[in-house]
């Protein structure tokens, strides 16, 4: 009876073996099921660390194909939450794919021996490999955890697309401020994004020239870039579409005095017909001033200026450029001064603005939002976003009369924010080609309704006023400031 028993046993298991094995998912081809994971796992913004692991553990048959699909081990970390173990078994299942590298050890002190040696030997681990490397992100507490690290990067990178190296505490002094060989030999042909936070590399063109990004931060003193340098690396970056300058410290102060700045004749300008975004956060005007004075942007979008001082002579270059044509659609200053005659006066010649960001300007009175508000001619008539952050100088009937400006003329023409529904999601096509008429009309007809407004840390603003605006504004944010316990 127990041998029938276990006959029975084993039968329905082969059974049941033989039905899971009937199901379309395990009927799946190999390459189609890798091609499935790939999208699984890559396809989305932040990778999961376990997703991969997780799929291994549904059955035998998807584990082997994980294990073979190499792309899914091209990202390796090395950080206080991933060990050298796991970057070793990625590294040997990736087999010969394009690798993304990354190295991240957070700005704390406390440990820095072990950090050193855990950057080293991460290092060795990955030096073979970085013949195949495409993109290489290094973050460290002080200059000689990097230039330990860096020091070992003597191979060609001819597959490098992106470089990023991080040093948290950048006001540190040490005696490793120069490099003593270049990085990868100086070949990196595909090259094309760049950022570098307070490391010295002496400047070498061979690594920052034929960029598409380039973002610089964290020089001071001694160790900050003059305005003829980095000239010299926009000239040799035609194709550049992005720039950020962030935490520079000006050497060259003399450059402020309105007085001795001749801006160079136009036949002089670098031409960089792909820059979309400039963002400068505190670099000094001098040397921001210096930069837009040299630079030619007619397809400029996007434009931050933080922590500046007075702005003014960069609206005035801003003013000359945009005579011709000058796409502008976001435009945030922070903690900054400037004239408000000339930046209205700027504002009129760009009229694709689309989002309008004034943080901690005292500038931002009442006369500049009635400025705003003047309708012979219109002026920055697609604004949709404004946001005036810690802007305390308007007042509110100043505020009104510019939201109401934005107002149609026709009352049959408003509408109201509801929640979509069926039959709003079926004039939607209607509701598309009648928008984008009106988009080519809007600046001969009226502005543009305001779609969102900031009047956060506004204490001038009250909670009815806050209601008001809601009835014509479909998003305000209006979070009272903070005091020093939150």
């Amino acid at each position: 009876m127990a041998t029938l028993m276990s006959r029975r046993h084993e039968l329905e298991s082969h059974l049941e073996q033989a039905v899971r094995l009937q199901s379309p998912v395990l009927r799946l081809p190999s390459e189609l099921l890798s091609s499935i994971f790939v999208m699984g796992v890559m396809g989305i913004g932040d990778e999961d660390p376990v997703m991969v692991s997780t799929l291994m553990l549904v059955c035998r048959y998807w584990s082997e194909v994980a294990l073979s699909t190499p792309t899914l081990w091209a990202k390796i970390s090395v950080s206080p939450h991933d060990s050298l173990e796991k970057a070793r078994r990625k590294l040997e299942r990736s087999k010969s794919c394009h690798l993304d590298i990354t190295i991240n050890f957070g700005p704390r002190m406390e440990y820095t021996t072990s950090i050193t040696e855990h950057v080293i030997h991460a290092m060795d681990l990955i030096r073979p490999a970085l013949w195949r490397t495409k993109s290489f992100h290094l973050s460290v507490p002080n200059r000689p955890q990097a230039h330990a690290a860096l020091l070992r990067c003597q191979e060609e990178a001819p597959l490098l697309e992106t470089l990023s190296i991080h040093i948290h505490h950048s006001m540190q002094d040490d005696t490793y401020s120069t490099p003593t060989l270049p990085i990868f030999k100086g070949h990196t042909p595909r090259l094309q994004s760049c950022s570098l936070t307070s490391f010295n590399f002496g400047w070498d063109p061979r690594l920052i020239s034929n960029l598409r990004i380039l973002k610089l931060g964290g020089y001071f003193n001694s160790f900050t870039p003059s305005a003829s340098t980095l000239l010299d690396i926009l000239r040799q970056c035609p194709g550049l579409e992005e720039l950020a300058l962030r935490n520079i410290s000006s050497v060259d102060s003399d450059v402020c005095r309105p007085s001795d700045f001749v801006p160079p004749p136009l036949s002089q300008l670098i031409q960089l017909r792909r820059l979309t975004r400039i963002s400068f956060y505190y670099s000094g005007i001098g040397l921001t001033r210096q930069i837009m004075s040299h630079i030619a942007f007619p397809s400029l979008e996007s434009l931050e200026m933080c922590y500046l001082e007075n702005v003014t002579p960069v609206l005035q270059l801003l003013y000359a450029q945009a005579s011709s044509r000058l796409p502008l659609l976001h435009l945030r200053i922070e903690s900054c001064l400037f004239n408000e005659i000339k930046f209205v006066n700027f504002l009129r010649r760009v009229p694709s603005l689309v989002s309008l960001d004034l943080i901690d300007v005292e500038d931002t009175s009442s006369g500049f939002l009635k400025g705003l508000s003047s309708s012979q001619p219109c002026i920055c008539p697609r604004l949709e976003i404004l946001s005036v952050d810690g802007c305390t100088a308007f007042d509110w009937d100043s505020l009104r009369s510019f939201v109401e400006s934005r107002l149609p003329v026709n009352p049959n023409a408003y509408t109201p924010y509801p929640s979509p529904t069926s039959a709003s999601r079926v004039a939607l096509p209607r509701s598309r080609k009648t928008q984008s008429l009106s988009d080519h009309l809007m600046p001969l007809l009226a502005p543009r309704r305001l779609r969102a407004i900031d009047v956060t840390r506004c204490s001038q603003i009250s909670k009815e006023m806050v209601q008001w605006l809601r009835m014509y504004v479909a998003d305000v944010k209006c979070e009272p400031a903070k005091g020093v316990w939150a």
